[in-house]
């Protein structure tokens, strides 16, 4: 019995969004990257920058009994969007493009019916908020979007 949904719900999203079509000409990391952050477009699951936690959970008893527990877990996760020019608004459109991207890939569709589940890895999933960052620099405008992704599961 696993003592948390934390490492197969990250891997489960990472896949999710790795299959996005949409998401093809994102870098998509686990983790911090640790390559060039000048990529146009970057989606890092399970870190923001200046956030000392990649994860939470909170864990209760389901029932009397103790047999099985609930988690509840919040996944961090950074956008980062970056051009050579000055122009921000265009990097901060694409920002919310690809957040759009990612919430559609969590919710249910008729191809996607385990979606919400991180296939099958929790009782449900969403994204759960969200803030933007703007910073413009001689090296170009960046739009930035951390965001969250909360899940509850049953162990």
């Amino acid at each position: 019995m696993a003592t948390s949904a934390v490492p197969a719900a990250i891997d489960a999203l990472l896949e999710i969004l790795r299959a996005a079509p949409a998401l093809a000409e994102v870098q998509i990391v686990d983790g911090p990257p640790v390559d060039d952050q000048a990529v146009p477009d970057q989606l890092c699951i399970g870190w923001q920058p200046g956030d000392s936690e990649s994860a939470t959970m909170l864990q209760e008893f389901a029932y009397a009994g103790a047999r099985s527990r609930n988690e509840e877990g919040v996944i961090t996760c950074w956008i980062d969007c970056w051009s050579g020019d000055i122009d921000i608004r265009p990097r901060r459109l694409r920002a919310f493009e690809v957040l759009a991207v990612v919430e559609d890939a969590l919710r249910a569709s008729d191809t996607a019916r385990e979606a919400p589940t991180l296939n099958g890895t929790v009782q449900w999933s969403q994204l759960a908020a969200g803030s933007l960052r703007q910073v413009s620099s001689d090296q170009g405008a960046r739009a930035a979007l951390g965001f969250t992704v909360t899940y509850l599961a049953r162990l």
